[in-house]
């Protein structure tokens, strides 16, 4: 049995592991998210000393992940200016010799909850993570969906609710889903962290409304099989029901499916244990060791 490293890079750590592509995982570990210089070494060295046949990273962004680019792998216009530019792929390549998969973070998690988790056996899903940030993973079809760069799709704009005074905590859009609806929006609005708001029925009644917003655009757009919620704000179990019936207003009967009407089995929550990070990111680096030895094969 081949052993696959993962990489979960992060704004604030690096999750590390390592698995055999089957979902166990037998080693795990994490270090602060510092500047290149300090912590590649470091990540190096865990997994030169652990053996392993392959490399998947699901990195933080925005970052190139087209593998007919030149910059395959490299960290693009990030606020982290260390990081900026920084060829991370190349890194785990020159120095380890193996094959190295490459996503964003946030496609390495739908990728890991359409192989082991919620939405395992669907091929078409979208994973919306909600907490520092707003991200969405697209899978298309089985192949997690790229373009000229990678969505964004948690930049979309919203309008903003009626009698909401909020405002945007995104830097460069007054209303787009992230700066109305994330971790710091909320903290921001309410004056106090989503964990502590628990029991203000205010506050879930309008973060759904935003959620609700954000996903019935993904229902519209990428026709979904799935719909899986994750991050530390959906942790609010209160959520679900208000952002699924919410959704169905807003669709108001134009999408008239199955899993719509089914939609407590539509609209999910994360089913990896809060590892379908992790565990994508060795799908990832599974599928290119895969690719290399059927590439070997070839020749």
């Amino acid at each position: 049995m081949s052993r696959i490293g993962g990489i979960e890079a992060g704004g604030t750590k690096m999750v590390l592991a390592v698995g055999d592509g089957t979902g166990d995982v037998f080693e795990r570990t994490q270090i602060p998210t510092t500047d290149p210089a300090q912590c590649v070494p470091h990540m190096v060295e865990w997994f030169r000393s652990r053996d392993i046949d392959a490399l998947g990273i699901g990195a933080f962004g925005p970052t190139c992940v087209s593998p007919s680019d030149p910059r395959y792998g490299q960290i693009l216009e990030t606020p982290k200016s260390a990081w900026k530019y920084h060829h991370f792929r190349g890194d785990f390549m020159r120095e380890l010799g193996i094959p190295v998969g490459y996503d964003t973070d946030v496609n390495a998690a739908c990728l890991g909850e359409a192989t082991f988790g919620a939405a395992r056996g669907c091929d078409c899903v979208v994973y919306v993570t909600v907490g520092t940030g707003i991200g969405a993973g697209v899978m298309i079809e089985g192949t997690l969906l790229h373009g000229m760069l990678h969505p964004e799709a948690g930049h979309i704009v919203v309008p903003k609710v009626e009698g909401d005074r909020g405002r945007s905590v995104c830097p460069y859009h007054d209303s787009c889903l992230e700066g109305m609806a994330s971790g710091p929006s909320i903290e921001r609005r309410w004056g106090k962290k989503a964990a502590d708001l628990a029991s203000d029925d205010r506050v879930w009644d309008l973060e759904a409304a935003y959620l609700a917003e954000g996903v019935s655009t993904y229902v519209l757009c990428y026709a979904p099989q799935r719909i899986v919620l994750g991050g530390g704000v959906m942790s609010q179990g209160q959520l679900f029901p208000l952002v699924r019936d919410k959704v169905q207003e807003i669709l108001h009967g134009y999408i008239a499916t199955s899993q719509v009407e089914n939609i407590s089995e539509y609209i999910v929550p994360a089913g990896c244990g809060g590892a379908q990070g992790i565990l994508g990111a060795i799908e990832l680096g599974r599928r290119a060791l895969c690719a290399e030895q059927l590439d070997t094969k070839a020749v």
